[in-house]
């Protein structure tokens, strides 16, 4: 039987961040449109949150039970450790799924935006077959993209549309760069495990570039974010305050650019989530502050 601090850690708390930041901005830019709208706000963190969880515990399940999970340098996971079975396991991922299920479901009859309830089922869908079912697109390189795009636009923008409607032009490069530092976080997990990866026959973008490349992607995906924040200066000068998380971001460029690896790497990857949400919690406030200080000028 796991002990609840087993559990905990099987929930992967430090990915947190990941469901954290794209509701800050997405609320940041609601209320730079003149909306307060805390409830749903705090609905949209529930399904974040809940997913993020979920996604974690389904993960742990798929590859527990492929064996790809035996033999690896960054925290214990329930499957793999046999600390859990799998039943277990893929239970703790369908409450999360479900939890997540009934507070979105509370936010689109709030907003009445039912057609968010298809892109609910294309975010479980896609939490699921990321490392699951036969062919899971997670070993085939497409882990990234699925982030990006879950984890960027439509977090991002689900959580502006279900508070103040369509979203604008700054909204759009909040949700950019939640996406691409979003997939920081997931390059710097995969290099790490690349060694381990390729015995297991996991194909990520990480085996499938090498590590050389994957360093490069990382700190090409950092810099994009801060090149946003100051293109989004020009037309919005508080959208600057998201070059306040650049010294955190250089640190973990320079690491990984002068070759950490191993244990060092967990360190990469907990620090880069940690930037992920210093930058969007930054950006939130500019994008808050955006119409404020527009229409003072």
């Amino acid at each position: 039987m796991a002990t609840l601090a087993q559990w905990v850690e099987g929930a992967r708390p430090r990915t947190l961040p990941t469901a954290i930041s794209p509701v800050l901005v997405g609320t940041g830019a609601a209320i730079g449109s003149g909306t307060v709208a805390p409830g749903r706000a705090l609905l949209a963190l529930v399904v974040a949150v809940s997913l993020v969880i979920a996604v974690n515990f389904a993960n742990d399940y798929s590859d527990g039970i492929r064996g790809t999970d035996d033999t690896r340098i960054g925290p214990q996971r329930l499957v793999g450790s046999k600390a859990a079975a799998p039943a277990q396991v893929r239970s703790a991922a369908f409450v999360g799924f479900a939890v997540a299920g009934l507070a979105g479901l509370t936010l689109v009859s709030l907003s009445r935006q039912w057609w968010l309830l298809g892109v609910g089922v294309l975010c479980v869908v896609g939490a699921w077959y990321y490392t699951g079912g036969k062919r899971p697109y997670g070993y085939a390189g497409l882990g990234e993209v699925a982030v990006f795009v879950f984890f960027g636009p439509v977090a991002v923008l689900g959580t502006v549309i279900t508070q103040s409607g369509a979203p604008g032009p700054l909204a759009l490069v909040g949700a950019v760069g939640v996406g691409v530092l979003t997939c920081a976080v997931l390059v710097a997990n995969n290099l790490r495990d690349i060694p381990t990866d390729e015995m297991a026959g996991k194909r990520t973008l990480a085996v499938l570039l090498g590590d050389t490349d994957t360093r490069r992607l990382y700190a090409a995906l950092v810099v994009l974010a801060f090149v946003l924040s100051l293109l989004s200066a020009l037309r919005s000068l508080p959208m600057a305050l998201g070059l306040l998380a650049l010294p955190l971001a250089l640190t973990q460029v320079r690491r990984v650019l002068g070759g950490a690896d191993g244990r060092t790497l967990i360190r990469v990857l907990r620090d880069t989530g940690i930037l992920l949400l210093v930058w969007s919690a930054a950006t939130a406030v500019g994008l808050a502050l955006g119409s404020v200080v527009g229409g003072l000028v």
